[in-house]
């Protein structure tokens, strides 16, 4: 066989080829004509591979015609993508399409911990037994003269950012992995860092300085308490799968909203990182009381609009964000 004839004839497929991967980067713009042409050349350069292969000296012909083969085989039968499309597909599809998915749950178990917040301040402010009752006198003074305050300024602001972060962010985990447990272990969480707020709240308002109190907590707290009101509302949808799985079989329903939470997880962590710097360097700062709020209320409505913005789009596109789902679809080239 001249092996010369043989490649002149098949190059051309060859190229045609090498344009039909690359367009496969976005299947969905493909034909479906495209689409069964792609897998045809890929078949034949495979039997080109082979056949070159045993008659060929040319290593360079031959690597780049294994490279061809070998990117249309990923696209062809499915392989994982190890690049950043993964990372992107995250944080524009998986992880707000997740939260969006919940966004009832989370608004309630958002109004429920305020609610009871708000309940336990009042009790404390209008009940002198309550107030005299839950913490010694001189606790409260030194809590309202000193200790609110300093604790956001004992620390360089660096390490502090870390510790808050770590703490947050094993809050958050808790109270998801927790809802394994029917979601109980979830709402004593959500119920004791609801009753801390009041307790600390309902103290430094019933001693005057609830302007520091608002000034304090705010900048980082909209955003802080939003993810793990979050992370309980996941906690809480993850026990009631095991409860009440609808359609689906109960280790199904419980499987999904697993994976689902793995997703949620890892998004809110990302948003208490951002938290967290905020409570480090801008809560305890110089900068005005109105800046020091702007900022954490800034934060809190990018993180709100991102994920109705993507959620709702990724919703509306029919996309999923079952991981499991997810890298199925991505996995696959859809074939006519």
């Amino acid at each position: 066989m001249d092996l010369d004839a043989y490649v002149a004839v098949h190059r051309s497929e060859w190229i045609r080829l090498g344009r039909l991967v690359d367009r496969a980067a976005r299947p969905r713009r493909m034909s479906a004509g495209e689409l069964d042409e792609l897998v045809e050349l890929y078949q034949r350069a495979a039997t080109h591979l082979s056949v070159i292969r045993t008659r060929s000296y040319d290593t360079t012909m031959v690597d780049d015609l294994t490279n061809l083969v070998t990117r249309a085989r990923a696209v062809v039968a499915g392989a994982p993508d190890p690049g950043w499309h993964v990372v992107g597909r995250f944080f524009t599809v998986t992880f707000p399409l997740a939260v969006f998915e919940r966004r009832w749950w989370v608004l309630a178990t958002t109004g429920g911990s305020l609610l009871l917040a708000l309940a336990v301040g009042l009790w404390i402010v209008n009940d002198p037994e309550a107030h005299a009752g839950l913490a010694p006198s001189s606790a409260v003074a030194d809590l309202c003269r000193s200790d609110f305050a300093s604790y956001y300024t004992d620390h360089p602001a660096s390490s502090f950012a870390s510790q808050v972060w770590t703490n947050n962010a094993w809050v958050a985990a808790t109270a998801v992995a927790a809802g394994a447990l029917l979601g109980v272990p979830t709402l004593l969480v959500l119920v004791i860092n609801a009753v801390n707020v009041g307790v600390v709240g309902g103290y430094m308002t019933g001693c005057g300085q609830s302007g520091q109190f608002f000034s304090l907590i705010l900048p980082h707290g909209l955003l802080e308490l939003t993810v793990v009101f979050l992370a309980g509302a996941v906690g809480l949808r993850l026990g009631w799968s095991i409860i009440s799985p609808g359609p689906r079989r109960r280790a199904e329903a419980l499987a999904a909203e697993g994976r689902a939470a793995v997703s949620i997880t890892l998004g809110a962590a990302v948003a208490l990182a951002v938290s967290g710097a905020i409570e480090a360097f801008v809560t305890p700062s110089g900068l005005p009381t109105a800046v020091r709020i702007g900022i954490g209320a800034l934060a809190w409505a990018v993180f709100v609009g991102y994920i109705v913005l993507y959620g709702s789009r990724a919703a509306a596109a029919g996309e999923t964000a079952d991981l499991e789902a997810g890298r199925g679809a991505a996995d696959l080239a859809p074939v006519v």
